[in-house]
């Protein structure tokens, strides 16, 4: 017998209804019924179908009444912000965090740990304890847990199960999700594993914190500037940029200074070698425990400091250029301990890329660039923003 085909599936197909009704309302709560007859393609009929179901299990709530509209008033469908839970966390150089968040994207819970992070086995059980810490929240007890998303400081490969490499922890084609595994319970059965910076512009992309960046079909770059240096690239507002071997974004490893400082990944003159927490830290003989503000604001006058900073402030402009020219994303986003130094490094960096545009740019429309020192938790918040996106879109979880 020939095997049913997916569009010839029902169940398949009751699938794609409900993920495109989902993600509708993900991009655009407030819709009544027909209106996602409309934004969806489907009739009224499988729309009042789906609708129905998505209520009855907490995935939706009625708000109020359209007024205004021709015909038969309808009522207004959100995803219900009180019944699940995503829960996402971070393994930093410095440190572990972890959040949880509603169906929108808002944090309910976060904790975190400072302290430099050690062996696998150590960062699972300290991971796992902020984990169980966020879901005893009270914001957070009783709900539904959807699943975890857990972001780390390297490339991921492709698949999604193994960290293949990350040099400023020494860890090297590790499957954390597996050394995690036994020390969390009650987090359901989805688990993810991403790259930190890739995480953190899919968050930004898929749920934004405020007004949805205006990316259309083109491409959010998110530079993280912390212990190392990389970016997360999300194009149409979904789909992550990953490269052939998991590589793309890798940007902290490109080369600005032939025969320069050696770097962590054994290469030389690469953008983390004046831009990296790690190198400004080495470059000035700052404590390797104190949070980098810290440590910098009671000498920040000092030349030494402003050379510094300023050099680190010209590598940013540099890489922010080039990213124009080779990428040309619509938005870049850039967070991290780093965006926290401000001063001579942020204003250098931008006023070098700002001269760059005016000069070459001609009639092209700008280029926004958010910069977010409030960063701590993005990475984290954005795998939870990835539990979501799995749970709305993997058939197997929608039956």
């Amino acid at each position: 017998m020939t095997p049913l085909s997916p569009s010839g599936d029902q169940g398949y197909l009751k699938h794609l209804n409900r993920a495109a009704i989902l993600d509708a309302l993900r991009r655009e709560g407030g819709l009544s019924r027909a209106e996602l007859a409309a934004r969806t393609g489907r009739t009224k009929v499988t729309v009042g179908s789906v609708v129905q179901e998505l209520l009855g299990t907490g995935w939706l709530h009625e708000g109020e009444l359209q007024h205004g509209t021709v015909g038969r008033p309808g009522r207004q469908l959100y995803l219900d912000r009180r019944r699940h839970v995503l829960l996402g966390a971070e393994v930093g150089v410095l440190g572990v965090r972890a959040v949880a968040c509603d169906l929108t994207g808002q944090v309910l819970a976060r904790e975190a740990l400072h302290h430099p992070t050690g062996s696998p086995e150590s960062a699972a059980r300290d991971l796992a304890a902020l984990v169980q810490s966020v879901l005893a929240h009270p914001e957070v007890q009783g709900r539904t847990v959807l699943g975890l998303g857990v972001a780390v400081p390297g490339p991921v490969a492709q698949g999604g199960q193994t960290l293949l490499h990350a040099p400023n922890l020494g860890w090297t084609q590790l499957n954390f999700l597996e050394v995690l595994a036994p020390h969390v319970d009650g987090v359901g059965s989805l688990r993810v594993l991403e790259n930190e910076a890739n995480a953190a512009a899919f968050g930004e992309a898929y749920l934004p914190v405020q007004s949805p960046p205006d990316t259309g079909a083109g491409v959010l770059a998110y530079l993280s500037l912390g212990t190392g240096v990389g970016a997360g690239l999300v194009e149409g507002g979904r789909r992550v940029l990953r490269g052939a071997h998991g590589l793309a974004g890798e940007l902290g490893h490109t080369v600005i200074q032939p025969g320069g400082l050696y770097c962590h990944c054994g290469n030389r003159g690469c953008v983390e070698t004046l831009l990296g927490g790690w190198a400004i830290r080495a470059s000035l003989g700052l404590n390797a425990l104190e949070p980098l503000e810290a440590a910098l604001l009671p000498r920040v006058r000092e030349a030494a400091v402003q050379i510094t900073l300023s050099r680190a402030g010209e590598a940013l402009g540099l890489l922010l250029v080039n990213l124009h020219h080779t990428l040309n994303p619509s938005v870049v986003v850039i967070g991290g301990a780093v965006t926290r130094l401000g001063g001579p490094l942020m204003d250098t960096a931008l006023d070098f890329f700002n001269a760059h545009l005016a000069r070459r740019s001609g009639n092209a429309p700008p280029v926004r660039v958010d910069v977010r020192p409030d960063s701590l938790y993005l990475p984290a918040r954005g795998a939870a923003a990835q539990v979501l996106e799995r749970a709305i879109n993997a058939p197997e979880l929608s039956a």
